[in-house]
């Protein structure tokens, strides 16, 4: 999947929230931070759940629903790049709600247009979708690592967990909606409401604006503390000059290898199981379950991890683990070997996309050009690979086309280097007081 305005504009809503001081502060804002992760999974699979009753009540085949998710797609893939200059101009607590916003506006038009059976308003629909979804994605990222940085030890991969824990809870809310036949129509504007609302109270104690970054980054070539006002390009020139720089893109690179894996997974595991090892559907959704649980947990439990070996080990044997997964998961004849596969798949996929969002933030005052960046390398892989692996599988079988992807697993283990913390200097250091994280 990436997020502070990274030195951009205040705004006079940003700097009206007192500071209770900056410990307890930045421990609600990762609350916070927290609960708006929760919230944009839960969106997303509000709509995603009721895809059976979408299609049914359109009358949809499967080439046409799946030209229909790609509309959501686009929209998505178009805001990302831009999605830097607009947390530069309007802070992430104005970005985060305006697009949450945004992308509740997409789905109660998308439901109105299937209750209408009307395809161009679904289409609007998901396109304003696509769009809130993918900014609003793109802020909270960069609002979990200005967090991170404050509580000087790594949270990212819980606020990505939490983004699980949303589409759990609205796929059960989902399941218990269809199984009482409340319309489509009833059940989404319902839902993405309360969600706003939630999310309206959750970014009022976002960081502030003078707090978002609270640790200035030293310039790599002199180690000296680089100062945003005379060195950093800003507005469209930022965004430019960070798609130019070397550590960027291959941070990108590692981001792109962790999203497929996982797009991957979410598109294809159940149905390689069923067809792969001629099973019945309920296993095929045992292999999923199985994959976003091991995922998740590495996501929630990862963190100690990550604060004791560092990021270039973790996503290395992240890397490893996905690699081993994939190769026993395509090739084993037996399914309860391939499900350990899975295990080990869901753990490799599990780091890269959050860890990448935290090493793109590294500096400040280019945080917002650069998470722009990776989050649209990572997600144009994420959408754009399942599909193609499809392809490939009408010639070799699911299981051997998943295979396909242990090459961008490979070139991002060679670079991984690149997710390697910038150093600061030592007076700049972060000190985090005693106590575990919000979340």
């Amino acid at each position: 999947m990436t997020e502070p305005h990274a030195g951009g504009p205040m705004t006079t809503d940003d700097r009206s929230v007192p500071s209770p001081g900056p410990s307890r502060l930045v421990q609600r804002a990762s609350l916070a931070v927290f609960v708006v992760f929760i919230l944009n999974g839960f969106n997303f699979a509000t709509w995603a759940s009721r895809l059976p009753a979408i299609r049914d009540g359109l009358g949809f085949s499967p080439g046409e629903m799946g030209v229909l998710l790609l509309v959501a797609s686009v929209g998505s893939l178009l805001s990302l790049p831009v999605s830097g200059l607009v947390v530069e101009r309007l802070g992430a607590r104005r970005t985060v709600l305006g697009f949450a916003v945004l992308n509740a506006t997409g789905l109660v038009v998308a439901s109105v247009g299937v209750a209408m059976d009307q395809v161009v308003v679904v289409g609007l629909g998901l396109v304003l979708f696509g769009v809130g979804t993918g900014v609003w994605d793109a802020a909270m990222n960069l609002e979990g690592a200005a967090v991170e940085q404050g509580l000087g030890r790594t949270v990212m991969p819980r606020y990505h967990a939490g983004f699980s824990f949303g589409t759990v809870a609205a796929a059960a809310i989902a399941a218990v909606a269809a199984g009482l036949h409340v319309p489509v129509v009833v059940h989404i504007p319902i839902a993405v409401v309360l969600s706003v609302i939630g999310v309206a109270f959750a970014v009022r104690s976002f960081l502030p604006a003078d707090d978002e970054h609270p640790h200035a980054v030293a310039a790599p070539s002199t180690g000296t503390t680089a100062d945003p006002s005379t060195t950093t390009p800003r507005g469209a020139r930022g965004a430019l000059a960070a798609w130019l720089e070397p550590r960027t893109l291959l941070i990108g690179l590692v981001v792109l290898a962790a999203a497929l894996t996982e797009g991957a997974a979410n598109d294809w595991v159940s149905l390689a199981v069923v067809d792969g090892f001629d099973t019945g559907h309920a296993l095929g959704a045992l292999a999923f379950g199985v994959f976003v649980a091991a995922m998740t947990g590495m996501r929630w439990f990862g963190t100690a991890l990550l604060d004791r070996f560092g990021r270039v080990a973790v996503l290395r044997l992240c890397a490893v683990l996905a690699i081993v997964g994939l190769l026993v998961f395509g090739l084993s004849g037996q399914l309860w070997v391939a499900l350990l596969g899975v295990v080990a798949w869901g753990a490799g996929a599990a780091l890269g996309f959050p860890v990448g969002m935290s090493a793109a933030s590294d500096d400040p005052a280019r945080a917002a050009a650069r998470v722009s960046v990776v989050s649209t390398i990572g997600y144009s892989a994420f959408l754009a690979g399942p599909p193609l692996l499809g392809l490939l599988a009408q010639h070799v079988g699911y299981r051997h086309a998943l295979l396909a992807i242990l090459v961008p697993i490979v070139l991002g283990l060679l670079v991984v280097n690149a997710a390697a913390p910038l150093k600061r200097p030592a007076t700049e250091q972060a000190t985090a007081e005693d106590g575990e994280p919000a979340v």
